[in-house]
C-alpha cells in the first residue's frame, strides 16, 4: 500500500499546526455559552424570588406560646404579608417581638417555603413575683435572669413572692435593688424542689440575709446566695433529720441548725 503523498503530508501538517487555535476558539465559545447560561439562570432565579407571585409570604404560624396568644404574637411581629418571602427581614421581626412583648425570652423567625413565616417562641417563666404597690396591688413577674417582664393582676400559682425588707439605707447604697433581686432569684433557683412547692415568700433583708417562709409556718434562714447547691443539700438532709422542727438555718451549710417543734 502506497504511503501518503507529499501533498497529503503537507495538508495534515497544516491542520495539526492550526489545532491549538481551533481549540482556543472552541474553549472561548464554550465559555461564552456558559456565561450566557449563568446570566439567564440568575435572572430567572431573581425573578422567581422577588418578582413572581409564587414565593410570597401568605401565612404566619406561631408555636411555643403558653400565656401569650397566637394573635398577640402575630400582631407584634407585623409581618409584611404579600411581600416576597426572601425579602422578609427576620432580624427586624425578632427585634420587634422582643420590644413589644417582654414576656418573650427568645424567638426564632424562620422562612417556611414557599409561603410561610414561622415564629417559634419561648416565653419567660416567673420564678418570683414582686408586689407592685404603685399599681393597684398587681404583681410583677421576675424570671430566672432577674428580668421583671410582666405585670399581672393575680399571682401565678406556685410562684413565691419576693419581699424586700431592707431597713438600712446603707444596704441599698452598697447593694442596689436590682442586685438584691438577682440574689433572691438565685436563691429561688437553688431551693430543693420539695421545699420550693411550699415556699410562700423569699424575704431579702440584705445581701447576706435571705430567708424563706413556707406555707405551713416553717421558715428557713438561707443567708447569702453563695453556696446555693450545698445549702440545698444540707436543707434536705436537715428536714429529714428533724421533721418536727419549725426553723432551719443553713446560712453556714457546714454547721446547720434547726429549732422549734
Amino acid at each position: 500500500m502506497a504511503g501518503p503523498t507529499t501533498a497529503e503530508r503537507g495538508e495534515r501538517q497544516k491542520l495539526e499546526s492550526g489545532s491549538p487555535r481551533l481549540r482556543r476558539l472552541r474553549r472561548l465559545r464554550m465559555l461564552i455559552i456558559l456565561l450566557v447560561a449563568v446570566v439567564l439562570v440568575t435572572a430567572a432565579a431573581l425573578w422567581l424570588l422577588y418578582g413572581s407571585p409564587w414565593l410570597r409570604a401568605e401565612k404566619v404560624s406561631v408555636s411555643g406560646v403558653r400565656v401569650l396568644t397566637d394573635q398577640q404574637v402575630r400582631d407584634a411581629a407585623d409581618v409584611a404579608v404579600g411581600s416576597p418571602l426572601i425579602s422578609i427581614d427576620t432580624d427586624a421581626i425578632e427585634a420587634r417581638l422582643r420590644r413589644k412583648l417582654p414576656r418573650i425570652d427568645s424567638v426564632d423567625v424562620v422562612r417556611s417555603w414557599p409561603h410561610g413565616i414561622g415564629l417559634k417562641v419561648a416565653e419567660r417563666t416567673p420564678v418570683l413575683i414582686l408586689k407592685n404597690t404603685g399599681n393597684g396591688g398587681k404583681y410583677i413577674e421576675v424570671d430566672a435572669k432577674g428580668v421583671r417582664f410582666a405585670t399581672v393582676s393575680a399571682a401565678p400559682r406556685g410562684v413565691p413572692a419576693l419581699e424586700l425588707a431592707v431597713s438600712k439605707p446603707a444596704v441599698l447604697r452598697r447593694f442596689p435593688v436590682d442586685r438584691l433581686v438577682r440574689e433572691a432569684v438565685g436563691v429561688a433557683g437553688d431551693i430543693p424542689a420539695a421545699v420550693r412547692r411550699d415556699t410562700r415568700i423569699v424575704k431579702v433583708r440584705s445581701y447576706d440575709s435571705i430567708s424563706l417562709e413556707l406555707s405551713d409556718g416553717r421558715s428557713v434562714e438561707w443567708g447569702s446566695g453563695e453556696k446555693g447547691r450545698a445549702k440545698a443539700r444540707t436543707l434536705t438532709a436537715l428536714m429529714k433529720a428533724a421533721p418536727g422542727a419549725r426553723h432551719f438555718d443553713v446560712s453556714a451549710p457546714i454547721a446547720p441548725a434547726s429549732s422549734g417543734s
